[in-house]
């Protein structure tokens, strides 16, 4: 069981594994449900890359699409996606913070370089 729930994070992750899945995500959990042209255009994603990331979403069910006339509309499946890109959001800063903070240590403790007479 616990190896089959590993497996089953690991597909997530690898279906967000690009920028402009993650985008896609986003935008969704900003926006709600929206058009997939409108998704193009606020992505400013060419429509057949935006097909193929659409395509690995929702192959792993992180993304839906619905039919309304002839306009297709794409929402989040669950809104804790977004909760879980927010939460990777605070780590990034959390330790982003922390690196810069360990720069400037680094640079106060580099001794000046003297010149040579």
């Amino acid at each position: 069981m616990q190896n089959s729930l590993r497996q089953f994070k690991a597909g997530i992750f690898r279906a967000l594994a690009h920028p402009s899945r993650i985008a896609i995500i986003e935008l969704l959990r900003d926006e709600g449900e929206i058009p997939v042209s409108k998704l193009y255009a606020r992505l400013e994603l060419e429509q057949a890359n935006a097909s193929q990331h659409l395509a690995v979403l929702r192959s792993k069910h992180l993304v839906i699409a619905r039919r309304s006339g002839n306009q297709v509309l794409y929402s989040l499946r669950d809104r804790i996606l977004g909760t879980v890109l927010d939460l990777m959001r605070e780590y990034f800063h959390a330790h982003l913070e922390e690196s810069l903070s360990l720069l400037e240590d680094l640079r106060t403790d580099v001794p000046k370089k003297r010149k040579t007479p």
